[in-house]
């Protein structure tokens, strides 16, 4: 019996090892079979896509950056350039401890503690594995004794960067603008663009000025590298290449001499002034004081330099020319002048008698001319010559609000001028409805009066008040300001094309009117005008008019006294003028913030700029001449 239970176990356990056996060389032939599936797949349905990971890991794409274009005056003279320079970097992913790295490198080369701020600010806005400038600008001896011990920091190396240069410093700041490193908000607008590729291996990118608006003629075209990469990611050759094509060159309207004459002629005071070519809209200067250097943005501006600009009193960072807004005052006054003879409503013999207030009828308010007593007998040209208040206030009410905002609109008041920078304010032209909806109140009369001497609700900016001037040189055509004439692809090796005058607006106006309001504006810089030391001794003529602008009023009948008044609550100085009157080849606007009267403080800036552009005249400024005194008008005169 024993036996026999022994001979069947052993029968029943060869059974079962044999079907375990089967059972496992089918699991076997299956797996084999999916390998065999999966190593069919992989092979055939998904050999490009890993063919494309081998060779990534085999080989690097290197941006080539691209030398970003010039910018040149009229003339050639070199307003921003390129040059090489060595920086030393950080990577901060290769580094175990970023701060004793930085600590041991001080000991071979000086690190400042702004070059630490910075170092951090940029860390802050870049990846782990990206390279991050510590210090910029490193001379060769620097670079050498770094070279010498690049084995003890992994992590840390010198490289060669393309830093951009602005050589003459302040100088047209605000035209120029400058460049900076490429921040969240400009990766974002780059990638809506879909101009994302074109910038690999970009640090920086235009901020402001031409650098921002000209970006895309200005970078130019990123080349590329493939480049063979070892296992210890060192380059061992270049597979190919595709070379980077550079920026643009920009040559602008911008005389530097005259640019700078005109900066030089504002000395401690704050403003700004436009000067454009009528015919054509080159704008010949322009200039916003105080200015700054644009070249303390490049490599990312240090925190005291930074607070100096940002919280000065003075607002050195503001483009006044196109952002600054102010009353125009009785500049203003010509513009009113025409509108009236194009809608003949002081057609000539009419002439007033000047009390030196003007009453609003059906009312007692009077309001103030800025002459005590009045001017006498005043017909429009003479009204213009010495800026006779009373004349423009039954003027401007005879043509009313709209007429008048709708005339003077065809000059660019109220709207923005085309001008080829970003940023640029519409200044304010107002009317009733604006008022209506803005204020929801109405409009009343008194404000029209105010309205007709550059006062109340009205606002300008210099380029503006500039423009209005070239239109009205240029016999009512409004042609585009622009400062950029010409663009020269490539680099400076390629093709020419120069920027066609393009041209804003046009109306219609009668040649008597035209003449009349310029003889008008001609008497202003002669004997009796109120800016007659402007014109002495000046071998052309000189069509102008002089403003003075409330900053804040004053009470009615109160004389204005600017020694009693805070300096920054002062009278504005302004002052328009093209030359030469006959035949004018520079138009100009000057704004002079709290320097009184525009024939005595703003006037002398615009001659010595005049003189130069017409006669290649160094400056000489002309004797200031005594300001007329002013007194407020008895309606409020708001601002925006």
């Amino acid at each position: 019996m024993h036996l026999r239970s022994e001979l069947k176990n052993t029968q029943r356990e060869q059974h079962l090892f044999r079907l375990r056996l089967g059972v496992s060389a089918i699991v076997v032939l299956i797996c084999f079979c999916i390998l065999a599936a999966r190593f069919f797949y992989l092979q055939f349905f998904k050999y490009d896509h890993y063919q494309t990971l081998a060779e990534s890991n085999r080989i690097s794409l290197v941006p080539i950056v691209p030398n970003r274009g010039l910018i040149l005056d009229r003339n050639g003279v070199v307003l921003a350039h390129n040059f090489f320079v060595y920086t030393l970097e950080i990577t901060p992913s290769r580094v175990e401890n970023v701060e004793t790295t930085i600590n041991n490198v001080a000991q071979l080369i000086e690190i400042t503690s702004s070059d630490r701020k910075r170092f951090k600010k940029f860390r802050d806005q870049s990846h782990s594995f990206e390279s991050v400038p510590l210090r910029s600008h490193l001379s060769e001896e620097e670079a050498a004794r770094f070279a010498v011990n690049r084995y003890r920091f992994p992590g840390v190396e010198i490289r060669s960067r393309l830093f951009r240069h602005y050589p003459q410093g302040e100088l047209g700041s605000h035209l120029i603008g400058y460049i900076a490193r490429i921040n969240d908000s400009d990766l974002k607008s780059l990638d809506e663009k879909d101009d994302l590729p074109n910038y690999k291996g970009t640090d920086h990118i235009g901020k402001s000025g031409l650098e921002q608006y000209y970006e895309e003629q200005l970078h130019g075209t990123t080349g590329f590298q493939q480049v063979e990469i070892d296992a210890d990611g060192h380059a061992v050759r270049v597979l190919s290449s595709s070379p980077p094509v550079p920026g643009n060159n920009l040559t602008l309207s911008i005389d530097s001499k005259l640019q700078d004459i005109a900066e030089k002629a504002f000395g401690e005071h704050r403003g700004a002034l436009v000067a454009i070519n009528p015919a054509n809209g080159e704008v010949l200067a322009y200039v916003s004081q105080p200015s700054f250097d644009p070249n303390l943005f490049v490599d990312g501006i240090d925190p005291d330099s930074w607070r100096g600009l940002n919280e000065s009193l003075d607002k050195p960072l503001i483009n006044r020319p196109m952002r600054g807004v102010y009353p125009p005052g009785s500049t203003f006054k010509p513009f009113v002048a025409m509108a009236g003879l194009e809608y003949g409503k002081r057609e000539p013999p009419y002439s007033i008698g000047d009390p030196g207030f003007y009453t609003l009828p059906g009312s007692s308010h009077q309001y103030r001319d800025w002459k005590p007593g009045g001017h006498g007998r005043v017909d429009i040209q003479r009204a213009i010559t010495i800026s006779c208040d009373t004349f423009f206030y039954g003027l401007a009410l005879d043509i009313g609000i709209d007429k008048l905002a709708a005339f003077t609109s065809h000059f660019g008041f109220g709207r923005k001028s085309g001008i080829d920078l970003d940023g640029e304010l519409a200044g304010l032209l107002p009317t009733p409805a604006w008022k209506a909806k803005r204020w929801k109140q109405k409009w009343y009369p008194g404000e029209t009066l105010i309205t007709g001497i550059g006062q109340g609700y009205l606002q300008v900016t210099p380029l503006q008040l500039a423009q209005a001037t070239a239109t009205l040189a240029n016999n009512g055509t409004a042609v585009r300001p622009h400062l950029v004439t010409s663009i020269q692809e490539g680099g400076g090796k390629g093709i020419i094309r120069p920027v066609a005058v393009q041209i804003m607006d046009k109306i219609e106006l009668s040649q008597p009117h035209i003449d009349l309001v310029r003889q008008g504006m001609m008497g202003v810089t002669q004997p009796g005008g109120t800016a007659a030391s402007i014109g002495a001794g000046a071998p052309y003529l000189i069509a102008a008019k002089t403003g003075t602008a409330q900053v804040v009023a004053i009470k009615q009948g109160e004389k204005y006294n600017a020694k009693a008044i805070d300096e920054r609550h002062r009278d504005h100085a302004l002052f328009i003028a093209y030359a030469p009157a006959e035949n004018p080849r520079i138009a100009l606007a000057v704004i002079v913030e709290n320097g009184g009267h525009g024939g005595s403080v703003a006037g002398p800036i615009a001659r010595q700029v005049m003189d130069y552009y017409l006669l290649g005249k160094d400056p000489t400024p002309p004797p200031a001449t005594k300001p007329e005194p002013m007194t407020a008008t008895t309606e409020p005169e708001p601002h925006d």
